[in-house]
């Protein structure tokens, strides 16, 4: 049995927060080869999820808050914000699913954000997702800059 307590959430924030990236995956999958991969996803707000779509028909995607709260976005192939919803451990919205072949990202709005993810195996890290050329790669100096765009944009605006 596999237990989800508070001692693994605050451990998985404290790493977070450390890390390079100030996010950090806790896989509660045995390999990348399962058919359902389920995660926790500990985010800090300044962390950059590059946007991007599962290609593969199949790939949905879902992310259940746990603790905190973040925006989702979805986008059409030119950049444009077509979706902006905020999901949050305490409601109103407490999850998304992102369908396949859609452009996304998710931004942590609290520090120590939670979030369950879990998305259709096996993972590929070659064939997984398509990254969005209108953003910048993770990494790049842009990408902070980016994340203020999105934190300050509404539905039909262009992040390009």
């Amino acid at each position: 049995m596999k237990i989800i307590d508070q001692h693994l959430i605050e451990e998985l924030r404290q790493k977070a927060g450390a890390s390079e990236r100030h996010r950090t995956n806790f896989n509660l999958h045995e390999t990348l080869d399962d058919p359902v991969q389920r995660f926790l996803n500990v985010m800090e707000p300044d962390s950059y999820v590059q946007p991007h779509r599962h290609p593969d028909a199949e790939r949905w995607e879902l992310f259940v808050a746990v603790a905190g709260s973040a925006l989702a976005f979805t986008f059409d192939d030119e950049g444009v914000i077509t979706q902006r919803i905020k999901i949050s451990a305490s409601g109103p919205q407490y999850a998304i699913e992102i369908p396949s072949k859609t452009w996304h990202t998710i931004v942590a709005l609290e520090s120590g954000t939670v979030l369950f993810e879990f998305k259709q195996g096996p993972y590929t890290k070659v064939t997984d997702k398509d990254f969005a050329s209108w953003a910048p790669k993770e990494g790049d100096e842009e990408c902070q800059l980016f994340l203020q765009k999105l934190g300050n944009s509404e539905v039909k605006d262009s992040v390009k």
